[in-house]
């Protein structure tokens, strides 16, 4: 079987060698070239023609949000990129994933060597994930720090019981496509609580990104938040997030916990709680994902009389968790991810006009 190429960019020569040694040391991949910067990446892209690049984020004489601006719109190819632990890169690994990066890798600000090492299976499994993933062709580039808003503003739903809470499970390219879904609901829309996979130090910028963009307010979640109407909750990387019952509220419970399916936070523990708490007020929401996290409880929660849409694998950047939830029976239905919020606007209005009947 052909090995995945990869073409390796960072200015740092101790990075450039590690990743090198890391991706050769993997039966199904090699390292084909190693660029210092964006200028010289250009030349062995041109010349190598790698399946996968990764790409530092802060270089010298032309960053890595540049280059990979260009890149996407000239030679659109799977990116993977590197960016350090901070609120800067925290900031600009967004927008990296806005311009179409397929994922990212946090390396360490000290011990970078052996940070790297330990990152060495999360480093190789994302690149596989890159070399199969749909390319999602980005919009015509925002201005750094903003995002398109939805073409026409979302409309209220109407008078809706409190009960009601969306769930939302994501993983790979879930970034973009929460973002999508997020914009284009209106702010007296029930609470939403999500799980995205992502590492800690990266959510909390991610929520307020999201934040400046949305009809409804999104924060990350912290233990014991009542559970609102018009809010959106995010799961905080390195902890799992549930739902809980206390009297007549809901509450948000972020636990520590050994990691589930291989995640910390794991969407099978919020999507169990939705099924155990929230049951036939629940609508369940599975995007874009490598893996299968969630699929079993998605499947739960339908048990549970809750209704569960699923994004479509022609929109999906990985259709892993996705296919996971359908072969489950998790789904009541199958969309693209343009049509999954009118979708859910549009069931909250049927039951909304059933609870004003009842009245």
């Amino acid at each position: 079987m052909a090995k995945t190429r990869v073409v390796v960019v960072d200015d740092s020569a101790l990075v450039r060698g590690l990743l090198t040694e890391i991706i050769n040391k993997q039966p199904d991949m090699e390292c084909v070239g190693a660029a210092a910067d964006p200028y010289i990446a250009r030349e062995m892209i041109r010349e190598l023609n790698p399946d996968v690049i990764t790409l530092d984020v802060e270089m010298p004489r032309m960053d890595g949000i540049d280059f990979l601006g260009k890149l996407m719109r000239l030679r659109p190819m799977p990116v993977v990129m590197v960016s350090t632990l901070t609120e800067r890169g925290a900031d600009v690994t967004l927008r990296a994933l806005e311009l179409g990066a397929i994922d990212f890798v946090a390396k360490p600000k000290i011990g970078v060597a052996d940070g790297l090492k330990l990152l060495a299976h999360d480093i190789t499994d994302k690149v596989r994930i890159a070399a199969k993933a749909h390319l999602r062709r980005p919009a015509a580039a925002p201005a750094v720090g903003a995002a398109p808003r939805p073409s026409s503003p979302p409309s209220a739903i109407g008078r809706l019981s409190t009960e009601k809470i969306i769930f939302i499970g994501a993983s790979t390219g879930g970034t973009e496509a929460t973002k999508e879904v997020l914009v284009n609901l209106p702010a007296d829309c029930p609470a939403v609580v999500i799980t995205q996979h992502m590492p800690p130090g990266f959510t909390k910028s991610y929520a307020a990104r999201l934040d400046g963009l949305c009809k409804v307010r999104v924060a990350e979640a912290r233990d014991g938040d009542r559970i609102l109407p018009g809010h959106a909750y995010i799961a905080p990387g390195g902890f799992h997030l549930s739902v809980e019952r206390s009297g007549a509220n809901y509450i948000a419970r972020v636990q520590d916990g050994e990691p589930v399916n291989r995640h910390k936070p794991s969407v099978e523990v919020l999507f169990k709680s939705a099924a155990r708490v929230v049951g036939p007020n629940a609508l369940g929401l599975m995007l874009t994902g490598m893996g299968a996290d969630g699929a079993t409880a998605m499947r739960e929660m339908r048990d549970a009389g809750s209704y569960n849409l699923v994004q479509d694998e022609a929109s999906c950047v990985v259709f892993g968790m996705p296919r996971e939830a359908i072969a489950a029976g998790a789904a009541n239905e199958v969309l693209p991810l343009t049509q999954i919020a009118p979708k859910l606007i549009e069931r909250l209005r049927s039951t909304a006009g059933m609870s004003m009947n009842r009245v």
